[in-house]
């Protein structure tokens, strides 16, 4: 039957190809779905990578959702399948491209751009992709809309931000708390860190209302999260960035630890960005829960005079640099501020000294804030 030929070909390689296999050839692989992820360029490239994956019929959360249905998105998300060996072609403008997904069901693209058309600063490109192969019979046309954040050469900070503990309370260092938030929040009910979603509106404007400050989230969780990571920023009205997140390295029986690690992949993504714009000065945000300072430090001696500030907030009085006088004198000698904050209002205190908000940020907080306790 011609709609298992692209993932025959492979079936004989790894275990889960021939699961995806034995699925498809049974009736039972579901309707396939094309995920992209939100991507980045500069004035010369633009990058943006996705999943073909089965449809997981996941919906969009509310507020109201039973735990039980939660738990049960949250099963959803780490045991659908990635469907490995089939051709996907996305088209930028006038370029069009094909490339097959890994064993992970993974693509990735890569466009150049054209210096000739004009672009602006906070521009988001989109990119049309198409499921070229038929997977299951009788499938619909599999199409989906990419979105890439252009950012070219310019003065504007580049802004990466953790996530768990610095953004979403995710009680990362605390196993039973952070399991029972996976299995019986969802997007809406999971809580941000108070001021937070103004703190980093505040980063994202500037000091100048012309300008917008780029964002990317770098995180241990993995991709199997973007939808609701997704969906947590956008409710909670976070600045638009883009996510980068890490591959699925543990099965659904080991679910709970999501997010954990050596962190390397931190380290490896950030250092991307800083060779992916070399003439931009960045600002990195973390806590002291796992290994941000270690990592944000190790960055800012290997790029000298590239990380402007770093921010952590404390978690339970964890410290990293405060009491390590030679360290941060080596920070120091590269022109990286190191500042480990309690909550929001401390960090936009010393972003204020530091020119990176207006003086409006703390009467608008204010006011903003007194206006969402009215409503709840």
């Amino acid at each position: 039957m011609k709609y298992l030929k692209p993932i025959i070909k492979g079936a004989y390689k790894p275990i889960k190809r021939l699961k995806v296999y034995f699925k498809q050839k049974a009736g039972w692989l579901d309707i396939p779905k094309i995920m992209p992820f939100k991507g980045y360029g500069n004035e010369k490239e633009i990058i943006i990578q996705g999943m073909v994956i089965e449809d997981k019929g996941l919906t969009k959360p509310h507020d109201k959702l039973k735990f039980w249905q939660n738990m049960l998105a949250t099963i959803k998300r780490f045991s659908g399948d990635e469907i490995a060996g089939v051709n996907v072609k996305a088209t930028f403008r006038e370029q069009t491209q094909f490339a097959e997904t890994d064993e992970q069901g993974f693509f990735l693209f890569s466009f150049k751009i054209d210096n000739n058309e004009e672009q602006t600063v906070g521009d988001w490109l989109s990119v049309q992709f198409e499921l070229v192969d038929e997977i299951v019979e009788n499938q619909p046309k599999t199409t989906a809309t990419g979105y890439i954040r252009f950012i070219p050469q310019g003065n504007e900070h580049i802004i990466v931000s953790d996530v768990d503990d610095t953004v979403m309370v995710s009680h990362s260092t605390q196993t039973l708390k952070k399991l029972r938030l996976m299995l019986f929040k969802n997007a809406l009910t999971r809580a941000p860190f108070p001021g937070i979603s103004f703190f980093y509106k505040a980063l994202a404007k500037g000091t100048d209302t012309a300008v917008s400050h780029p964002f990317f989230y770098v995180s241990s969780s993995e991709w199997n999260l973007y939808d609701l990571l997704d969906d947590f920023f956008s409710y909670n009205q976070l600045p638009r960035g883009v996510f980068l997140l890490k591959r699925l390295e543990h099965s659904i029986l080991k679910f709970w630890k999501s997010g954990g690690g050596n962190h390397q992949h931190k380290f490896d993504k950030i250092r991307h960005l800083l060779q992916f714009y070399p003439n931009r000065a960045f600002i990195l945000i973390g806590d002291s829960g796992q290994r941000d300072p270690e990592i944000y430090s190790r960055l800012a001696l290997e790029f000298p005079g590239r990380i402007e500030t770093i921010f952590i907030r404390k978690i339970r009085s964890r410290s990293f640099l405060n009491k390590n006088e030679e360290h941060t004198a080596k920070l120091t000698e590269v022109q990286t501020g190191y500042f480990e904050v309690k909550n929001s209002h401390e960090a936009a205190l010393i972003a204020l000294r530091r020119g990176y908000i207006s003086s409006k940020y703390f009467s608008e907080t204010e006011a903003g804030l007194s206006k969402q306790n009215a409503s709840d």
